[in-house]
């Protein structure tokens, strides 16, 4: 990161937001957290302006309460809406690797929040992630039915949160990487981990690592119309992604 700034983040408590905040801290930068809890509601507007005041760029991770693809949807457009206000000079948003091969859910709801991000009057940066090391556990624990775990089968490259908060950040306070206002076809980001995973196998070692005795079986399910996107190879980055550690297991390691 370069010089000292005043930034804000939306969504300052989340997965991404946290570690975010805490690399703009430690570079000394002034850094608004902006969350509910912090009495900034980014979709009702709720405090917005008071934080936004004297901001140069914001950083946009936020996530709304249901990953509906209706709910989301209509949380992200009001939230892009809303933080593009005067003053502010530049945008950076959190999307995922393949959103805009998903017919619907919840990556069709974060092509809807690129959209309208692109369609404000502050230059945007958009940098899309692969699944994030932490969905993992997620995943367990939505798929736990008694001795059984059920995990989609997946074809990522899974990258930790804290890896995706330094590109962010990165992007936020380099100024090459901002677009020139009204500049047209800036080109979409990628960050993705170091090698490509099977989400079972990543599973696995989850449970392993906790021993836990639970049996994780790899499920597909015919009736979604977007099961080759998990399947196939679609959520995988392009070939000028950037590719950044720690792998999966290494990051079991350091967290352990």
């Amino acid at each position: 990161m370069q010089a000292t700034r005043k930034v804000a983040v939306a969504g300052a408590t989340g997965r991404v937001g946290r570690h975010v905040v805490d690399l703009f801290e430690a570079g000394g930068h002034e850094v608004v957290a902006m969350s509910r809890s912090s009495g900034v509601d980014v979709v009702t507007g709720d405090g917005l302006a008071e934080a936004l005041a004297g901001v140069e760029c914001v950083i946009d991770v936020a996530t709304g309460p249901s990953p509906e693809q209706q709910a989301a949807t209509e949380f992200f457009t009001a939230a892009a809406q809303n933080l593009h206000q005067a003053g502010v000079r530049r945008m950076v948003v959190v999307s995922i690797i393949g959103c805009d091969r998903f017919t619907a859910g919840y990556g069709a709801a974060k092509v809807a929040h690129e959209r309208a991000h692109l369609s404000g009057p502050i230059p945007v940066r958009i940098l899309r992630a692969a699944q994030f090391h932490e969905f993992v556990a997620q995943l367990l624990e939505w798929g736990r039915q008694g001795e059984v775990c059920y995990v989609p089968k997946m074809r990522t490259r899974p990258v930790a949160a804290r890896t995706v908060a330094q590109a962010l950040a990165d992007l936020a306070t380099d100024p090459e990487s901002a677009p020139a206002p009204g500049a047209a076809g800036v080109p979409i980001l990628e960050i993705a981990g170091p090698r490509e995973e099977s989400l079972v196998d990543l599973a696995n070692l989850l449970v392993a690592r906790r021993g836990d005795p639970v049996k994780v079986e790899g499920v597909s399910d015919p009736a979604d119309p977007d099961r080759d996107v998990y399947e196939t190879g679609a959520l995988l980055p392009g070939p000028d992604a950037t590719l950044a550690g720690p792998t999966f297991e290494a990051w079991l390691d350091s967290t352990s």
